[in-house]
């Protein structure tokens, strides 16, 4: 049930949820400091409690609601980077509920680029906003993937659909170097260049998925088992779903998909291929090896989710 601004709004104040679209995934929405409206979320969702949730602000003055000490290089990061798909992970406030927080002494915080979403926050304030799904599952990044997990008078804010499909990227700002505990859409490469700020990986910080909002647990797998291949089939069954990129094959119909390179339109569908596998009934998504290309700044994260998803 797609609803306005105002309507949402009113929603939100009532300490009930409403699925808001990002340019990353849907979100599920509820006020930050209501708890109950929080913890509806984890249950909503059948999120595990000690997963921490990624806090939606509309304007950086939002920050010292989470924070007591916004420091240069977070505003640095979010003159540069916000409102768009990096979350920042900072040393959260007494007053931020544990239940968003998991427990820990961090908070995980993002501005999205959106403008209805970005309407609501001005609103209601901060947002919690995990995405639209039930946990562990694909997420949601069309309107009916949320209508097919919550039902169809689920209440879904206005506005365009997520024009990436992949979650952000989650840095965590607290010491330096940097380090990216999730991948997404903003490289540390583009992070180093805009800021001058050294970046690592989280393979090099020991327990960084427990301060990462949607890296402790398994996520992004559909019912189908997923399968990284290394060459494309000379026959292809009807009963699979296969996702290629490379632009030397022609194969193509129903649950066939090449992408001939485009990697920004493959993550962005992603999820709703992997949705769609599980709708037709098919017991396997066979993906093709995606190739090293440091040019495009979507595959490291692309190659993240498949891993996740191809893991058991």
């Amino acid at each position: 049930m797609i609803v306005s601004v105002e309507k949402a709004a009113g929603i939100i104040k009532k300490g009930e949820l409403v699925a808001i679209p990002t340019e990353t995934v849907y979100g599920l929405a509820a006020d930050a400091f209501n708890v109950d409206a929080v913890k509806n979320t984890f249950k909503q969702k059948g999120r595990p409690a000690d997963n921490p949730l990624i806090v939606h602000i509309s304007s950086t003055d939002q920050l010292e609601l989470l924070t007591v000490f916004v420091s240069e290089a977070a505003k640095t990061i979010a003159e540069s980077f916000w409102p768009g798909p990096l979350t920042i992970v900072i040393n959260k406030r007494v007053n931020v509920p544990d239940v968003i927080t998991g427990g820990l002494a961090s908070v995980a915080v993002r501005m999205p680029e959106h403008p209805e979403t970005l309407a609501l926050i001005n609103k209601t304030g901060p947002l919690t906003a995990p995405s639209a799904n039930m946990s562990g599952s694909p997420s949601a990044t069309r309107a009916v993937h949320i209508e097919n997990d919550f039902g169809v008078d689920f209440p879904i804010l206005e506005g365009q659909a997520p024009s990436l499909g992949i979650e952000s990227t989650v840095l965590d700002i607290r010491e330096e170097p940097f380090t990216i505990l999730r991948p997404g859409a903003v490289t540390a490469a583009m992070i180093e260049s805009q800021t001058g700020f050294k970046v690592q990986s989280s393979e090099k910080k020991l327990n960084s998925d427990k301060h990462s909002p949607g890296m402790r647990y398994t996520h992004y797998k559909p019912a189908a088992k997923v399968s990284v291949i290394d060459e494309i089939p000379s026959e292809l069954k009807s009963n699979i779903t296969y996702i290629f990129h490379s632009a030397e094959t022609s194969e193509s119909g129903e649950s066939v998909y090449n992408y001939k390179g485009d990697f920004n339109k493959l993550a962005h569908n992603l999820y709703d291929h992997f949705r769609q596998a599980d709708y037709l009934g098919h017991s396997q998504i066979f993906i093709e090896k995606l190739p090293d290309d440091e040019n495009s700044s979507i595959l490291f994260a692309l190659k993240d989710r498949v891993s996740r998803a191809s893991n058991s």
